[in-house]
Formats: C-alpha cells, structure tokens, sequence
C-alpha cells in the first residue's frame, strides 16, 4: 500500500518515472511500442504537473496519446519500402532484363529456350531462328520476354 500512496502522492512524477522505465526497457526489448508508451507516459506526467487532473483522466490521457502514437507509428513504418542493397533479391527474372543472350532453341509458335549462366529460360517473342541474338526486355513469371537485337 506504501507504493499505492506514493504514487498516488506525486502523481505527476509518478508518470514521468515511469515514461521514463519505459524508455530504457525500449532499449532491451526493441520492438517500438514501449518508446511510444514511454513518450505518452511523460507527456501524461507534464500535463498532470501543468494542470491538476484526476487519476481517471490521467489514465485516459496515456491510453489516447499511447494507441494514437503506436497506431501513427505502425502506419508510418509499414507504408516506407525497407531499403536494400539488393533490390533484385529473390527476383531473378528482373536482374536479367536488358541483358543479352543468344538463343539455344529457335522461337517458334511465340515460345524458344535460351542459356543463361547454368539455368535454361524460356522465352517468348517474335519468331526467331536458333543462333540469333537477344535482348531481354522484360518477364511473365519464368518466362522472359526478347526481341532481337
């Protein structure tokens, strides 16, 4: 009951203190909820300094300002692309488009076959004979799209 009365006592500061817990916990357990908790607990802490406002409102005031931040926070970090030094990771038919080949099996009927590196594509394009040059130019799923060169 001791604490019960301490808090109850020092309110305000009772508030930053613990905006303040909250802070260093973000820094052990990482995740962003608790930096955004921690935040509306301090903030909740100077309004009760400011203006003298009852344990309900208090309670109201940090659950507002915590959902609001985290539910910002969460909008904002998922709608930035995470950046990358690999942008073509897990895509290789895009890391082939503009590069050249020469086809292994004639174009026929829209579809051939042509030799990159160890893997054996298939293409699709403009009738073309076996021996002939080829630019990639773009893909459907596996099956990249060429034009002659």
């Amino acid at each position: 009951m001791q604490v019960i009365d301490f808090i109850a006592g020092n309110g305000p500061w009772a508030w930053i203190v613990a905006g303040l817990v909250l802070l260093a916990l973000e820094l052990v357990v990482p995740g962003g909820f608790l930096l955004w908790m921690g935040i509306s607990g301090i903030v909740t802490g100077i309004v009760a300094l400011l203006w003298a406002i009852g344990w309900p409102l208090q309670w109201l005031i940090f659950g507002l300002l915590s959902l609001v931040s985290i539910a910002i926070w969460v909008r904002w970090t998922r709608s930035r692309p995470a950046p990358t030094d690999r942008p073509y990771l897990n895509l290789r038919a895009e890391h082939l488009v503009g590069q050249e080949a020469v086809l292994e099996q004639a174009i026929e009927q829209g579809f051939g076959r042509v030799v990159l590196g160890d893997t054996v594509w298939r293409v699709s394009g403009a009738d073309l004979p076996a021996g002939q040059r080829v630019r990639i130019i773009g893909n459907e799923g596996a099956v990249l799209k060429v034009e002659a060169v």
